[in-house]
């Protein structure tokens, strides 16, 4: 409205404590816009996070990720449990436009007070995960979710940077898709702590298992004393009869079970870890990045680098040297 007087940082932040959902709305639309600001309010946020359970959940577009998440949204809601979700959905290159699908699936929950859900665009990073990923977790954590699911896009064999962000990876595959054998020589493989066969009631589902556990049973050799042993959960998220819905029950007992793993061992520790080296290098690149384009804009200096590449009289890396030789540059005193 006209004239309305816009939020102090810190009554926003302090409404998002309270869990107000209008309030972590705002806060998310900010960080992932990067609009002025952002970087103020987050300082203001964190010292709100770091409570929350972190569940990352990856995997083939069409292996039922989303079903999955209803079905676990429902379980620990009957725990009373209050859950975030944070859904991953591709970018346009062009556009940086996404189709945030994650909003229509989710909304039998629409009016449930303990569930918050926010679809977000990877806005061309790879990894599966977008830039403001980790900050939009942090603001459902200080939120007050207990558990915060993140849903990756889907993109293939690189969703590896998930083991960055959650505590309890989960992969999800399917069988009759080569996921099994695909999987074996993926990165991807290394980072699940559980891996969901779901749709195990179709055919090959059996000799999808048995090689999965297969996989599990030769890594565990090299694993070190103490450290936990992934298993393979099937599982059935959707079926024409409620019935014939299955595995929903082991899997949350074993995400319960990893959590539990890494509070008795330095586990959690190692997450927490690997979760603030990637932020603190992603801040490091963007900012280094906001500060040399900057001082770029308006000098022309841009244009002619351009040109100097396009007809190969320099190159990027070069480039970049010059550049950065130039902004790091230590004063003389």
């Amino acid at each position: 409205m006209p004239g309305q007087k816009k939020d102090r940082p810190q009554d926003l932040a302090a409404r998002l404590v309270r869990g107000d959902r209008r309030a972590a709305s705002r806060l998310i639309t900010l960080v992932e816009n990067g609009g002025p600001g952002a970087d103020e309010m987050m300082k203001r946020v964190y010292p709100h996070t770091g409570r929350s359970m972190l569940v990352g959940i990856t995997g083939p577009g069409g292996s039922g990720k989303s079903t999955l998440i209803d079905h676990l949204i429902g379980r620990f809601r009957k725990r009373d449990l209050r859950v975030g979700v944070v859904a991953v959905d591709p970018s346009s290159p062009f556009t940086g436009g996404a189709l945030l699908g994650d909003r229509v699936r989710f909304q039998r929950y629409a009016m449930d007070e303990g569930v918050f859900v926010r679809s977000m665009g990877s806005r061309g990073y790879t990894g599966g995960l977008a830039r403001a990923t980790t900050d939009v977790c942090r603001i459902l954590e200080a939120m007050g979710n207990d558990v915060v699911i993140i849903e990756t896009l889907g993109a293939g064999q690189d969703e590896i940077d998930i083991i960055h962000v959650a505590q309890t990876c989960i992969l999800v595959l399917t069988p009759g898709m080569g996921d099994d054998i695909q999987a074996m020589k993926a990165g991807i493989m290394e980072i699940a702590h559980l891996i969901v066969l779901n749709k195990a009631d179709l055919e090959g589902a059996g000799a999808c298992l048995r090689s999965l556990e297969a996989v599990l049973e030769d890594a565990g050799g090299r694993r070190t004393e103490g450290a936990w042993n992934p298993r393979v959960i099937p599982t059935v998220a959707w079926a024409r009869r409620p019935g014939d819905v299955s595995g929903m029950e082991a899997l949350e007992e074993a995400i319960l079970a990893h959590q539990a793993h890494l509070r008795e061992t330095p586990g959690l520790r190692c997450a927490n870890e690997r979760r603030v080296e990637r932020e603190l290098r992603l801040i490091f690149r963007d900012a280094l990045e906001k500060h040399v384009i900057s001082g770029l804009e308006g000098t022309g200096r841009k244009e002619e680098f351009l040109r100097e590449i396009i007809e190969r009289r320099n190159d990027p890396y070069s480039v970049v040297e010059e550049i950065l030789g130039e902004t790091l540059k230590k004063p003389e005193i």
